[in-house]
């Protein structure tokens, strides 16, 4: 590719750092970083627990740590698909 030609995609160029690259991103998906950081609190969580669990055999509580990890990154992208939708077909309806 020669230096004289345009970029593919002239809006990813302008972008200098990969800090504002990241809060981009998060700007247009949200749910994202939501999800991301209910599956570590989640993990978290079931670590912690996981020396207090009583009588609770180990594999059970690795099942329904990952079962509720799991479900709080569904439920994030199932409200980020909801949102995106809401955002392109009722706020900004399509002509």
């Amino acid at each position: 590719m020669s230096p004289s030609q345009e970029p593919v995609y002239p809006e990813y160029e302008t972008d200098s750092s990969q800090t504002s690259k990241l809060i981009r991103k998060f700007k247009e998906t949200p749910f994202v970083p939501i999800g991301m950081a209910g599956f570590a609190a989640v993990v978290g969580y079931g670590l912690y627990k996981l020396k207090h669990r009583g009588d609770m055999k180990m594999s059970l509580h690795l099942i329904h740590m990952r079962v509720a990890a799991q479900g709080f990154v569904v439920g994030a992208i199932t409200c980020g698909v909801l949102y995106s939708m809401f955002r392109d077909y009722v706020v900004k309806p399509k002509e």
